[in-house]
C-alpha cells in the first residue's frame, strides 16, 4: 500500500470485523461502556467506526514494516484508535502527540506516552521515531511545509510517514467551512500530487504504486460527499 482509496462502505465494516478478529479493536466493549455510563472510569471513548478502514490500513502496514520494539508516534492522537490497536498487538514504544489537554484520559496511559504538544513543533529529539501515523488530521489547518519539516526531523532515515485524509479525485470546494477553528481541505488528486512533490524536498518518497481513482463517495459531512485515502511514504537513508 502506498496510495490507496476507500472505495465502498462495505470496506469499513469488513475492516472492523478484521480488527475485532485480530483483537486490536479499541472501540468500547459493553463492560467499559457501562463503566463510563456509571461514571466509574475517567477514560475517554476512543475510535470511530467510520475510521476502521484507515486504522486497519495503517496498522497492517506497520506490522509488515516496523518491528514491535521500534518507536512509533501518532500525531493528532486524541481519541484516535491507532495507538490502542498497536498496543493490543504488542507494540511497546508508543507515543501520542496532540494539543488536547485531555490526553491524560486516554486508555493505557500507563503504557503509552502522551505528549500535549503542537505536532508541527514537538519537544522530541531528531530521529526519535521509526514511523509516524496521522489519521484524518493533516486536512485541518493544512500546512505541508511545516508538517513535512517536523516529520523529516522526527522520523529516522528509512522510517515511514503514514497519513490518511479526506479525499476525492476531483476538487471539492470547502472554502468557508472550518473544523476545530481551522480551515478544512478535502484532498484532490492534484493536492496529493503536490503534497508528494513537496515531501520529496524533505527526503520522503512513496513506498510503491499510487492509486488515485475513487468509486463511491462513502463519507458525508458538513454538506460534502467524499471518501478517505491513505498514503505511505518512506524517508530516504540519504536524508541522514
Amino acid at each position: 500500500m502506498t496510495m490507496e482509496v476507500l472505495m465502498s462502505e462495505g470496506q469499513i465494516s469488513t475492516a472492523r470485523r478484521e480488527m475485532i478478529e485480530k483483537g486490536m479493536s479499541g472501540l468500547d466493549s459493553a463492560p467499559r461502556a457501562l463503566l463510563r455510563k456509571l461514571r466509574l472510569t475517567s477514560e475517554i471513548s476512543v475510535g470511530d467506526e467510520q475510521k476502521s478502514w484507515d486504522v486497519l490500513a495503517a496498522v497492517s502496514f506497520l506490522e509488515k514494516h516496523v518491528s514491535k520494539s521500534e518507536p512509533i508516534a501518532d500525531i493528532g492522537c486524541f481519541a484516535s484508535e491507532v495507538l490502542i490497536s498497536l498496543h493490543k498487538l504488542g507494540y511497546a514504544e508508543l507515543t501520542g502527540i496532540d494539543l488536547n489537554p485531555q490526553l491524560s484520559r486516554m486508555p493505557f496511559r500507563d503504557r503509552i506516552r502522551y505528549e500535549v504538544s503542537d505536532f508541527m513543533k514537538t519537544p522530541f529529539a531528531p530521529n526519535s521515531f521509526q514511523a509516524i501515523t496521522s489519521i484524518s488530521v493533516i486536512e485541518h489547518g493544512y500546512n505541508p511545509d511545516r508538517l513535512l519539516a517536523e516529520m523529516s526531523r522526527l522520523i529516522r532515515p528509512g522510517g515511514y510517514l503514514l497519513t490518511s485524509f479526506d479525499y476525492w479525485p476531483e476538487k471539492i470546494d470547502t472554502s468557508g467551512t472550518t473544523f476545530f477553528g481551522m480551515d478544512w481541505l478535502i484532498f484532490s488528486r492534484a493536492d496529493v500530487e503536490s503534497f508528494i512533490a513537496k515531501a520529496a524536498n524533505f527526503g520522503f518518497r512513496p513506498t510503491g504504486k499510487l492509486e488515485f481513482e475513487g468509486r463511491d463517495k462513502v463519507i458525508h459531512c458538513a454538506g460534502k460527499d467524499y471518501t478517505f485515502a491513505m498514503l505511505a511514504m518512506q524517508r530516504g537513508a540519504e536524508a541522514a
